[in-house]
Formats: structure tokens, sequence, C-alpha cells
């Protein structure tokens, strides 16, 4: 199985330092509006991301590639967690994660930003254990073909 994680680590690691430099910046300054928006578009990327990665990696489940890609979004994790890929829990918070994303998708204001802020503590860990379960994933793949 071909699955390249390494964009979705590049994204990560942009989320975190944008998330650092935006707890520094004094709140009124057009830095923390820079930081804010960046830890947003962050978040944004890095669900879309795991999604798309997750999906791929469903498909040795699946009967054909066509079945995986007919899934919506918050089954894609179900089915992950159905196959030991991600654990129920974490199913459950990606599928939180994309309800926010979600429900104010249309809402690009301080309301929306500060929501998002106080997932990204626990989007990060999560997404980070999340590479690390692909990469399993994948290791457990090459290793059956």
């Amino acid at each position: 199985m071909k699955l390249d994680t390494s964009y979705l680590s590049k994204c990560i690691a942009a989320l975190e330092q944008a998330l650092t430099l935006l707890k520094a910046a004094p709140k009124e300054s057009v830095e923390y509006e820079l930081y804010r928006s960046a830890c947003v578009k962050e978040f944004e990327i890095i669900l879309e991301q795991s999604g798309k990665l997750l999906k791929k990696s469903l498909k040795p489940y699946f009967s054909s590639s066509k079945e995986v890609d007919k899934l919506y979004f918050k089954d894609v994790f179900r089915h992950a967690a159905l196959h030991g890929i991600i654990s129920l829990e974490d199913a459950n918070h990606w599928i939180v994660y994309r309800d926010n994303r979600n429900s104010t998708a249309h809402d690009y204001g301080v309301g929306f930003a500060n929501e998002t802020l106080n997932l990204l503590p626990e989007f990060i860990t999560k997404s980070k254990s999340l590479i690390h379960n692909l990469e399993q994933e994948i290791e457990k793949n090459d290793t059956s073909t």
C-alpha cells in the first residue's frame, strides 16, 4: 500500500508552530489575527488530509476501491475504528472535529476561530496518534503481501 504521511506531518508541525506563536502574540495585534487564521487553516487541512489517508488505508478491507470512495467523511472514521486502525474513542473525537468544521463552515468570525482554538491541543495529539496508526497499518499490510 502506498501511503505517504509526510505532508500530514508537515501540516501538524505548522499548526504547532502557529499555535505557539499565537499564544505569544498580544490579542489585539495583527500577528495574533495572522496566527489564529493560520491555526484554523491548518486545522482544516489536517482534517481533510486525515480523512483522505484513512480512506486509502481502508481500501484493503473492502471489495473494491469504489466502495471506499463512496464513504462519507464520518463513515471513514467509523470504518477505521471497526477495522482497528484507530480506536472508537479516537473516531468519536474526529467526528467532533468534523462537526466543529461543518457547523461553522460559513462562520469565519471570532466565535468559530475561538471554538476551533479550544480543540487544537487535543487535535494535535490525535493527529500525531493517527500518523502513528497509519504507519502501523502500512507496515501490517506490507508484511501481509
